[in-house]
């Protein structure tokens, strides 16, 4: 079964497995003491840091590694603020962020700090401008992804990192995405990422600190990790995930260009081979290994459990599940089609056959989840009854909004309008971004009220939002 979600968790590495099982036997005392043993075990956390750092493009005593790298960034987030809290409370984000970074940001607004979000462009990019003219005086953080982990976008750290030092603000890069491609450029300040990105073992993060950063630490703290992070780490894992992260850069430059191929194979027949589909994200300025892209009239849970079953493991940034109400941030900071949305992350070594085997397979699964739907069907416009039309949608989730929008717009002559009132959060996301793709006029919202006359029928209930009435002007 081909496994493309990497940008999830990459295959173990087989260096990793290698070092991994090696360390097992070397690695398994305690690398603070001073017997042999702990000797032993300190000389291969040295060589796992001087390798780690050296990727990483800093110093091996501005490195220590974290659990994971979601508390690398966690770690990195509050140290800064606490080493600048002289200066100010804002931290500055971008809209785009890993959850990690914002999970941070909400505990950082909890406490009484200010955090700003630099919005992106539609192909998830932000404009290093747009940073400048935040970073006040009291500004004590930004922070910046070096690559988007939905769309693969690659973000401009060197310039936005010139920008932060020329205002005096450190800059946090989270690297977890494109690190086993590169080192991230620029002058940033701090930079955090994750072992299992990279084909390494999970429970390894790494954090980059450099010199003159004022950085305090937060809660207890020991002697280990330059008192930044707290605890006896997993030496064989952190042996084998530097160990693995040498090696994947070793290939990164041959892999990243057959890989590129790849996903611009994808890219170029997803949109021919699957009607209404939107491919999101840089056609260019992104990440060798990953495409995201979304389909109308489909849900993101349901797509990937066809797709499953036809033997292809892909991840989604689809608010269309049983377990959430609300749109992916990054796809809606976008501004882009959230429905049916499939994020495809080719580990190393994908070959040429599987992929085209998934896109044999696309057509086929988009099309059963769209009939279980009740998608309406090309060229079936019904014929026009008037100028203006309210659809209930009420107690519809993603994409039922869209497909009843879809299926009534023909109801009203051309110039007409179609209001669709709904409860459903991806609405508000969803119909502007289906009306730029069919060619018709977003007017905007408003609070609706009770359940209108006329209209589809929907079950009763709602879908845990307040009433919306979505306002779309025919123009096709």
């Amino acid at each position: 079964m081909p496994y493309f979600d990497s940008a999830s968790a990459a295959p173990l590495h087989p260096v990793a497995r290698q070092a991994l099982l090696a360390a097992l036997d070397e690695g398994w005392a305690d690398p603070a003491r001073l017997y042999r043993e702990g000797r032993r075990a300190r000389l291969l956390l040295d060589a796992a840091r001087e390798a780690a750092a050296e990727s990483a493009g800093c110093r091996p005593d501005e490195l220590v590694f974290t659990p994971s790298g979601t508390r690398a960034v966690h770690l990195g987030v509050e140290g800064a603020l606490a080493g600048r809290r002289r200066i100010g409370t804002r931290l500055v984000v971008s809209a785009v962020e890993h959850s990690s970074v914002l999970h941070s940001a909400g505990a950082h607004r909890a406490r009484g700090g200010t955090v700003v979000e630099v919005p992106v462009g539609r192909t998830g990019r932000v404009d290093p401008a747009d940073y400048a003219d935040v970073l006040a005086p009291d500004t004590a953080l930004a922070c910046l992804q070096s690559a988007n982990h939905e769309v693969g976008t690659v973000q401009p750290v060197a310039e936005t990192a010139a920008l932060c030092r020329e205002a005096g603000v450190p800059l946090l890069v989270d690297a977890a995405q494109s690190l086993p491609w590169g080192p991230v450029t620029g002058d940033w300040s701090l930079l955090a990422a994750s072992a299992h990105k990279w084909g390494g073992p999970p429970g390894v993060g790494l954090l980059v600190v450099r010199k003159g950063v004022r950085f305090a630490p937060q809660g207890p703290t020991d002697e280990r990790e330059s008192g930044r992070s707290a605890g006896f780490g997993n030496l064989p894992a952190i042996v084998a995930a530097a160990a693995s992260l040498r090696a994947v850069r070793a290939e990164a430059e041959e892999e990243a260009r057959r890989l590129r191929v790849l996903v611009d194979r994808i890219r170029r027949r997803v949109a021919r081979l699957v009607p209404d589909v939107e491919v999101a994200g840089e056609a260019d300025l992104r990440l060798p290994h990953l495409v995201t892209f979304s389909c109308l009239y489909a849900d993101g849970e349901s797509l990937l459990h066809e797709l499953d079953r036809a033997g292809f493991s892909v991840s989604s940034g689809s608010s269309c599940t049983s377990s959430t109400l609300t749109p992916s941030h990054v796809l809606a900071a976008m501004g882009v089609l959230s429905e049916g949305n499939v994020r495809v992350s080719l580990p190393t070594g994908t070959t040429a056959e599987e992929v085209n085997l998934f896109l044999e397979a696309l057509p086929a699964a988009v099309a059963r989840v769209r009939e279980k739907l009740g998608a309406p069907a090309a060229g079936a416009d019904p014929e026009p009854e008037g100028e203006e039309l309210v659809v209930d949608a009420l107690g519809l989730r993603c994409p039922q909004p869209v497909i009843e929008l879809a299926r009534n717009i023909g109801r009203v002559t051309v110039g007409g309008t179609v209001t669709v009132v709904s409860d459903d959060e991806v609405a508000r996301l969803d119909i502007p971004a289906w009306c730029a793709m069919r060619g018709h006029a977003y007017l905007g919202e408003s609070p609706a009220e009770g359940r209108p006359a006329g209209g589809a029928e929907g079950p009763t209930g709602g879908a845990g939002g307040p009433a919306v009435g979505y306002r779309v002007r025919r123009l096709t």
